[in-house]
């Protein structure tokens, strides 16, 4: 958030601070949050990339339409273990998996 839209927000009362604070989430809480959201986004990308649907990204993998569509929104149901598996089984290696998980993750900011 730019500067003059967090002090008009804060000139009028609203309180204005990070998910982590509102969530009361540990440091190791929003690690694997940032984590996981990191190899949804990554899965997402590496099918597009791959001009895969998601059907047939669930071919591949042994799952459902609608279980890639979780996998690749950060669905709390998904674990980190199929994320990982489905990105291996669209053939990325290990070092990019490393580089996936070592950079920052890219923020969107809401209107």
């Amino acid at each position: 958030m730019n500067k003059a839209k967090r002090k008009r927000l804060e000139s009028k009362g609203w309180k204005v601070g990070t998910v982590e604070e509102f969530l009361d989430l540990s440091p190791e809480e929003s690690a694997y949050i940032e984590l996981k959201l990191k190899l949804s986004e990554s899965l997402k990308r590496y099918r597009e990339e791959r001009n895969l649907t998601q059907t047939q990204l669930a071919q591949i993998v042994g799952s459902s339409q609608s279980r890639v569509a979780k996998m690749e929104v950060g669905d709390p149901s998904v674990s980190i273990d199929l994320l990982i598996r489905s990105l291996f089984a669209l053939g990325i290696s290990k070092r990019e998996m490393g580089r996936i998980i070592a950079s920052p993750r890219q923020r969107v900011e809401l209107k």
